[in-house]
């Protein structure tokens, strides 16, 4: 199961912003003055912190729980909160829907940065404070160390995008990589080794059973498999599926369309199981001296 795996997310086969553009395309379909307030706020949150005790009163507006060097901090921190929602938009809660519902259900009046806080509020739950930064945790740091292999070129330079722009820019990200771990990155690595550009041809004379499931709202699908290559290499697409939702546990709340997901899955998987058994019947019975 190769589930929401941006394979095709390297160099220059998908667009840097292939990823924000699927999390704007998430938040402006629930709600457009939701889309537009996050897109205000990028500056007020400058304008704010270039004033006297400016990063203070960032601070205390959105209870950071330490004091913040930079505007950057804070951005960074709302850039992963609707990073996150947006990727891990899965029913029955919604995510996606629960920072809308804190932003457009603001009092009446409240200004830009009181209306995105409570768009945290409504996610992250109602704390004394927040940390900017993630606790360490064996995903986030296994995925920092990526950074020596697979260099996934994210960046935003679309105006229609719900962020600031941010170009990917390589020489940075291998001085950050070599800065953490002494190792600089192979930057074209994973295309050399695997063929991306050619992964169509690649798929067809070497893989076999593998399935690659993707959910349209998840942001990583910009870099995804959409179609069958073989008969054993499938590939199976939901429209509001998000990240990596199809192998998660089933719950009693489940839509219809993710047990029909699973289902088909299954399906294809218990097919090729068949066909080993099948296969290996037929040589053993070949080679039977009987």
């Amino acid at each position: 199961m190769a589930s929401s795996a941006p394979i095709l997310y390297f160099d220059d086969i998908n667009p840097q912003n292939g990823y924000d553009s699927i999390v704007t395309k998430n938040f402006r379909e629930v709600s457009e003055s939701c889309y537009k307030t996050i897109s205000k706020s990028w500056s007020e949150i400058d304008s704010v912190a270039s004033e006297a005790n400016g990063l203070s009163i960032l601070g205390n507006k959105f209870r950071i729980c330490n004091q913040l060097n930079n505007s950057g901090e804070l951005k960074e921190f709302l850039e992963r909160t609707y990073d996150v929602a947006a990727q891990y938009d899965d029913p029955p809660s919604n995510p996606v829907s629960m920072v809308y519902g804190g932003i457009d259900g603001a009092s009446e009046g409240n200004d830009t940065l009181s209306r995105v806080f409570a768009g945290v509020v409504a996610l992250r739950g109602n704390f004394f404070c927040y940390n900017t930064t993630d606790y360490p945790t064996e995903t986030i740091e296994g995925w920092k160390w990526q950074c020596s292999e697979m260099v996934i070129p994210v960046g935003r330079e679309d105006k229609d995008i719900m962020f600031p722009p941010s170009r990917f820019n390589l020489t940075a990200y291998s001085r950050d990589c070599t800065s953490l771990y002494g190792v600089p990155p192979c930057s074209h690595w994973v295309m050399s080794y695997y063929g991306g550009h050619d992964i169509e041809l690649i798929l067809r004379r070497f893989a076999s059973n593998i399935i690659f499931s993707n959910g349209l709202r998840d942001p990583c699908s910009i870099g995804r498999v959409l179609k069958n290559i073989s008969h054993s290499v499938a590939a199976i697409i939901t429209v509001n599926g998000s990240h990596c939702l199809d192998i998660g546990e089933a719950t009693s709340t489940d839509p219809e369309w993710l047990v029909m997901q699973r289902k088909a899955e299954v399906e294809i998987i218990e097919g090729w199981i068949a066909q080993y058994y099948a296969d290996l019947h037929a040589i053993t019975k070949l080679n039977d001296p009987e």
